[in-house]
């Protein structure tokens, strides 16, 4: 088992951080710190649906914004939203409604917003992860949280949370993913590269390893701001 460029075993997380509550005016909301990347999300709802026929008699409609500031990068981003995007608030969006109860809520909207302010690969998990905190935190019923974590390859290794140097790699096959850790149901699967199955088979049980120790940070996260020990 060789070392990663930044000093990780394959299957070590970068550092992580999660904050609940940050924002004041929004229902629910959570702040990550996931190595370099930086990401609020913000929740708002359940509410009333604008303009009224985008709502539905039988749930509530889930709205995620996923967007990337224009100093996030390098390079100075367009702050118009760009097709990827689109793409990522459509699929974690997808992913967080299969958590909500959202047939509890008919004829509303909950509109999840996620901004990214500083980043460095991994984005839309780290996203993702944060945006389901700030769900709990505005007290929106779930049948779990969602836990996500980047998996893949990079330098002949099978690793879990790839960084952007190992993104940038040759080999490099990169597998956003997302579990409701209870059960283990995979919500989000997304592959960017090509493994065998054994590979694949492999890679499966790190992710889940490695979202269920997501998870108990996140778990924490909201102990830390609503569990008060008794006396």
């Amino acid at each position: 088992m060789n070392k990663r460029p930044d000093g990780r075993n394959p299957e070590d997380l970068r550092p992580i951080k999660i904050e609940v509550g940050v924002i004041q005016r929004a229902d629910g909301s959570a702040y990550i710190e996931w190595g370099q990347n930086k990401i609020y999300a913000a929740v708002y709802g359940p509410k009333e649906c604008l303009p009224k026929h985008i709502g539905n008699p039988y749930r509530a409609v889930v709205t995620y914004n996923y967007r990337m500031a224009t100093f996030s990068v390098p390079e100075r981003k367009n702050p118009k939203p760009g097709r990827r995007e689109i793409e990522i608030s459509k699929v974690s969006g997808e992913a967080l409604e299969r958590a909500i109860f959202t047939e509890k809520f008919p004829n509303t909207e909950i509109e999840i917003d996620v901004e990214v302010i500083d980043s460095n690969a991994g984005t839309r998990v780290a996203a993702l992860t944060a945006a389901a905190v700030a769900l709990a935190d505005a007290g929106i019923p779930m049948r779990d949280l969602i836990s996500a974590v980047g998996i893949g390859k990079a330098n002949g290794q099978l690793v879990v949370d790839l960084n952007k140097e190992e993104e940038d790699a040759e080999d490099a096959v990169d597998i956003p993913f997302a579990i409701m850790p209870n059960t283990e149901e995979i919500v989000l699967l997304q592959m960017d590269g090509l493994l065998t199955k054994e590979e694949w088979k492999i890679l499966c049980e790190m992710g889940i390893k490695a979202a269920k120790q997501v998870y108990e940070i996140q778990k924490q996260a909201l102990k830390s701001k609503y569990f008060v020990e008794e006396l």
